[in-house]
């Protein structure tokens, strides 16, 4: 039997087993191959995908120190893949799974090294995803080269796509995003450590319970930047379940599916040990794009500007009359508030919203102010 008959032989038997589940398996490990396990989950249905897929690292013999210590490198048999045709098959029958149960405003994450990412890269251009982004994950504290024949491997790429080129509405946080560097954009370089200490998760002997754990730090900035509370965050490769940890300490949902059940057990242990945050600590900040349309009359029609109430500028040198319509009129002509904002003072265009001003309790305020009451109105009844 050839490697890819192989592949789908798996496949469709793990497919048998997984379609006895029905249900949407909130936040859930299920066992089994992701291709099989995602079909059973409904279309259309994730927010967001991370994926942290085998690296194929095509390792040749043991790996050791200077010292002779042996390097507790990647040699599972989930990583081995008998060729590039093989692990290409694999990766276009994940992918293909993925964009079928992602929402069309859902955004994918796939991180890899050298030995895959290109090709991964590849694949998702072949089956029509859009690259967002290419994120670069610098290492503060990368494995050292041991045999001095190559540059020391310090980094690792995320890419970000879209399930398609016309893919609108997708989450990206811009505005906490900036804030939360210093109110400078967030670049595409990323500096985190490897995932270490009191993080790494360990078996009862000591060792790794996983050899490829990524850090919190990493999935809490791809969270942070993508999703929103309450979205649902799909890891079709869970390994030690960080992507499960960290969606529950955000408020998001997550669904997992992993094959080895000793990776389970050490997932679950870890989420169920998580205390998630609460409202108030998982609020997003947003800029003016993101905030509720608002026209001036819903302001007329809420009562919070009567018709007749006279408009005026900060430094009370022009005037407008509020109409019942939401129009102003003022300087002998009527329109929106930007309109006769704009003609007043002879310009080509004018912000209303921050032009004209009202007088509340002796007090100017501007208009704008009025706004953000009803945005706040919105967001309650919402």
């Amino acid at each position: 039997m050839s490697s890819l008959s192989a592949f789908a032989a798996a496949v469709q038997q793990d497919r048998d087993e997984s379609s006895k589940t029905s249900a949407f398996p909130l936040n859930h490990i299920i066992k089994g191959d992701c291709v099989a396990a995602l079909e059973a989950l409904p279309a259309k249905s994730v927010d967001l995908v991370f994926a942290d897929p085998p690296y194929n690292l095509q390792l040749g013999g043991d790996l050791h120190r200077p010292d002779q210590s042996k390097v507790d490198a990647v040699d599972d048999a989930w990583d081995q893949f008998a060729s590039f045709e093989a692990y290409d098959a694999f990766t276009r029958a994940w992918l293909l799974a993925c964009r079928r149960v992602l929402k069309p405003t859902g955004t994918l994450w796939v991180i890899g090294s050298y030995h895959n990412i290109f090709r991964v890269g590849a694949t998702l251009q072949d089956l029509n995803f859009w690259i967002l982004n290419d994120v670069v994950w610098r290492k503060t504290n990368p494995m050292p080269n041991f045999r001095g024949r190559r540059f020391q491997n310090a980094h690792e790429t995320l890419i970000w796509a879209s399930p398609n080129a016309n893919a609108k509405g997708y989450t990206f946080n811009y505005e906490a995003m900036k804030a939360a560097n210093d109110d400078v954009q967030m670049r595409s370089d990323w500096l985190f450590p490897i995932c270490s200490g009191g993080e790494r998760l360990k078996d009862e002997a000591g060792r790794k319970a996983h050899p490829t754990q990524k850090p919190e730090a990493l999935l809490a900035r791809i969270l942070m930047a993508s999703s929103k509370p309450g979205d649902v965050v799909l890891d079709p490769f869970f390994g030690s379940g960080t992507t499960g940890a960290v969606a529950k300490r955000l408020g998001r949902n997550y669904v997992g599916v992993e094959r080895e059940q000793a990776y389970i057990d050490a997932a679950e242990k870890r989420i169920a040990a998580v205390d998630p945050l609460g409202k108030a600590e998982l609020t997003i900040i947003s800029g003016k794009r993101a905030e509720p349309r608002v026209a001036f009359s819903s302001l007329v029609e809420s009562g919070l500007i009567r018709p007749g109430t006279v408009l005026t500028d900060a430094k009370r040198r022009h005037n407008a009359i509020v109409r019942a319509d939401g129009t102003v009129a003022g300087n002998g002509q009527a329109g929106s508030i930007h309109k006769i904002g704009a003609q007043v003072q002879g310009f080509d265009a004018c912000n209303g919203w921050t032009f004209w001003h009202v007088e509340r309790d002796g007090v100017l305020e501007p208009i704008d102010a009025l706004r953000q009451i009803v945005r706040a109105d919105m967001a309650r009844a919402g």
